[in-house]
């Protein structure tokens, strides 16, 4: 991490009586970028190693929920939902449960009217080829968002990045009518700013490979620069020349002597920590959007749909009405493995969604709006009536054309089967997520690792052929194929005789237990009940992994970056407050 020098001291309003002293203040971080409003706001990895005092009002203290909040560079929102949705569903996660729905309904729509965009309420965000909103509208949608708890300090990151002058200013203008209305400190990085969009800030923090070049009012900071050097140089040089200028300049020590005067005084906290909706609250807002999402995104679910539904067709026509000959035996050990493997394997298509629930969540957890455990409840109850629904279609288009063991139990049996593979598949796929947000790599580790499993899952060799070493122990039995198949087997083939015509020795008939034990060597000790039951355990291990590596993730990140960064220098340090002693 590049070192950085910058006083976390912003100057508020001095006719403002409320003692947290953040009226309306603007403040420019030029050359800033992310780490520096990480540092200020609190959010640096628990790995950074940070020198210097962070002081709020004179006193350390931790920015608590609700009193700050913070809009990132890029804009990660649902895209699937309208304006209205968006900032809406936002409001319920955030706001407590003491507020009426009514209210935080109201809430929700003054923010949009104050960001101005209550022309566009109807309209979807966009994306992924989807008409939507331009890319100011985009970036207003995500302020009203954080502004929902109307915090008393806004950091926003390069918040006019690739808008052009007109998008910016009107931006830019919102924010300050918003921090004179609300009493708000706002603290932007910012990149090459118009003349008009410099001219809304009060404050100016000059920032040049990490050393402070000037530190006070806008209005002064040409005139000061320009007395720090006046004739050509060479960039590092000038740089040097600007600092030391800036050390001596009347203006840093006005700054040194604001500093300590406000250390000196009593201001109090900023404020207390809000509350905000329950988890209870929380998993079913999250699980009513997800499900919205997944409704409206057409590669998520109803082309998925038709591919399954086009798969169960062609599989019902391969194998139509395979009767009772000893050659159906093959016929249906084979269909069976196809559902249970490569027409849940399908599942895998819905990774580019989840990678995109990812993002959004890393936001949205990062700004506090909710923990890793509403998401994960949310996210598996939305996906019920979804994996229900493209089980169940599929399903019965494939058990009747095939004709299989008839029965509603059979039938009902088999379609939870394909349900719950699904359902694993799923959550294997948000484990990669979590650990591979890219489309491709995510995309190939999840195909290989279904690959592996399905080579030992006991039908492309017999379990009792497989090799000890790590296809029998320990792959056989953690992958789900052994259950689904074993599973699918006993539904199938329990009860059933064959003819054995074909046999010059033997009976003429053999029997569905035979069959099992003999040819398909299944574990005949325990019901097919059993392997649901564990399939089903299955599903609910692979979300507590997925919530594991969620957490884990989120301690790894900084240690990594941290990591890299150390390959890369020397030294590492961030500083805060180079006047503190």
């Amino acid at each position: 991490m590049a070192k950085m020098e910058i006083n976390r001291f912003f100057k508020g309003s001095r006719a403002m009586p409320d003692p947290v002293k953040y009226w309306a203040s603007w403040v420019l971080l030029a050359v800033a970028k992310s780490t520096l409003l990480d540092a200020l706001s609190g959010r640096l990895g628990s790995k950074t190693r940070q020198t210097g005092e962070v002081l709020i009002n004179g006193r350390k203290q931790q920015l608590a929920y609700g009193t700050s909040a913070y809009v990132m560079q890029e804009d990660i929102l649902t895209w699937t939902l309208t304006v209205q949705e968006a900032v809406y569903y936002s409001a319920q996660l955030q706001l407590p449960n003491s507020m009426p729905k009514v209210e935080k309904k109201e809430r929700a729509e003054r923010t949009i009217r104050e960001m101005g965009l209550q022309d566009s309420v109807n309209t979807r965000i966009g994306g992924w080829g989807s008409k939507g909103l331009s890319g100011g509208q985009k970036r207003r949608v995500s302020i009203c968002m954080e502004m929902l708890t109307r915090p008393k300090l806004l950091f926003l990151d390069e918040p006019t990045s690739g808008l052009d002058s007109a998008a910016s200013y009107y931006i830019m203008s919102r924010i300050v009518k918003l921090a004179q209305q609300d009493g708000m400190t706002v603290i932007a990085s910012i990149h090459q700013p118009s003349s008009e969009v410099f001219d809304l800030f009060h404050n100016l923090c000059l920032l040049s490979l990490g050393r402070t070049v000037y530190f006070g009012s806008r209005l002064e900071a040409n005139q000061d620069i320009e007395l720090g050097i006046q004739e050509k140089k060479p960039a590092e040089e000038a740089i040097h020349v600007l600092v030391e200028s800036y050390k001596s300049s009347n203006a840093c020590k006005q700054i040194q002597r604001e500093v300590a005067e406000i250390c000196q005084r009593d201001r109090g906290v900023i404020g207390k920590k809000r509350s905000q909706a329950s988890f209870f609250t929380q998993c079913l807002v999250l699980t009513e959007r997800s499900f919205l999402n997944m409704y409206r995104d057409p590669g998520y679910y109803w082309l998925r749909l038709v591919i399954y539904i086009a798969l169960g067709l062609g599989l019902g026509s391969v194998f139509y009405d395979v009767g009772p000959a000893y050659g159906s035996i093959h016929a249906r050990g084979s269909m069976l493995m196809f559902v249970a493997s490569f027409l849940t394997i399908m599942a895998i298509g819905g990774f580019p969604s989840f990678v995109e629930d990812m993002k959004v969540f890393e936001r949205e957890r990062l700004n506090g709006h909710y923990g890793a455990g509403a998401f994960v409840v949310g996210n598996t109850l939305s996906s019920v009536p979804y994996l229900l629904l493209i089980s169940l279609i599929p399903s019965a288009i494939i058990y009747y054309l095939v004709g299989l063991h008839r029965g509603a139990e059979r039938f009902i049996y088999f379609t939870l089967v394909l349900f719950v593979c699904m359902a694993l598949v799923e959550s294997l796929m948000m484990i990669v997520a979590s650990l591979v947000p890219n489309f491709l790599m995510g995309l190939i580790a999840g195909a290989g690792i279904q690959g592996l499993m399905m080579l030992s899952g006991g039908f492309f060799r017999m379990p009792n052929d497989l090799p000890k070493v790590f296809w029998k122990y320990p792959l056989y039995y953690i992958a789900f194929h052994k259950y689904a198949y074993q599973g699918l087997y006993k539904n199938e083939f329990e009860g059933l005789s064959f003819d054995n015509m074909n046999q010059f020795e033997g009976p003429h008939t053999i029997h569905g237990d035979e069959i099992l034990r003999d040819t398909l060597q299944v574990e005949m000790g325990y019901s097919k009940w059993v392997d649901l039951a564990i399939l089903f355990g299955m599903v609910v291990l692979y979300r507590l992994l997925f919530l594991g590596m969620i957490k884990m993730v989120e301690k790894a990140k900084p240690v990594l970056r941290d990591l890299l960064n150390f390959s890369r220098r020397p030294t590492e340090r961030t500083t805060v407050n180079p006047y503190s002693a």
